[in-house]
């Protein structure tokens, strides 16, 4: 019989023993959040801050995933260039994950993916604000385990508006996964420059490899 597990139920322990997906703690295995960042301009710098300053206002009363998307991980997808061409977006695309000796399928929707010619490059996971990361990442991860690219790399997001995970995801042979460090927009320092950064870098990763 096939057990079916919603993909907002699943923890990361049923992901890893499923699918036999393992954590890499390597720094070279996921070296795109850290190093080669393009720098931003001072317009940018500026809009980043008109977006903090928003969420910060609009957090002050109960903010859904549909609010965080339009006030934070909107403005970051436009200035990262995912709104222009190769890039494209859907939202709340269905996606089905089985494990071919277990029985297990995984049902979900994504709240937004980043496509490159049918290519998942990004996932953003818009959780609730002022939630734990925590239970957005197997989920995240397990939109990632669908992608029909297989062969190569996949970064993912995880945010709930005011904290921000990146992903690393390589399919070949044993499923390998990485995790950057956490963000967030509430901190005085460039947290919230530096998480723009990562994703002009990984737009410039993910361009470079279909070249």
């Amino acid at each position: 019989m096939v057990q079916t597990i919603p993909a907002e139920k699943l923890t990361l322990y049923e992901l890893e023993k499923t699918f036999h997906l393992q954590r890499v703690q390597d720094t070279q295995f996921f070296p795109e959040w850290q190093s080669h960042l393009p720098k931003l301009t001072a317009v940018e710098k500026q809009q980043l801050d008109r977006a903090k300053a928003h969420y910060l206002y609009l957090a002050t009363r109960p903010m859904l995933e549909e609010m965080v998307k339009m006030v934070v991980i909107s403005p970051l997808l436009d200035l990262a260039g995912f709104y222009e061409p190769p890039f494209y977006s859907t939202s709340e695309k269905s996606v089905k994950l089985s494990a071919k000796d277990d029985g297990v399928t995984i049902r979900g929707k994504i709240d937004v993916l980043v496509i490159q010619d049918q290519l998942w490059v990004l996932v953003l996971e818009a959780k609730q604000a002022g939630f734990s990361l925590q239970p957005g990442i197997p989920q995240a991860l397990a939109y990632m385990l669908a992608n029909p690219q297989p062969a190569k790399p996949l970064y993912g997001l995880v945010s709930n508006g005011s904290n921000f995970i990146f992903l690393k995801l390589l399919q070949p042979g044993t499923p390998q996964y990485a995790l950057s460090n956490e963000f967030t927009l509430m901190r005085e320092d460039e947290d919230f420059h530096q998480v723009l950064r990562i994703l002009k870098r990984l737009a410039q990763v993910v361009g470079q490899t279909e070249e």
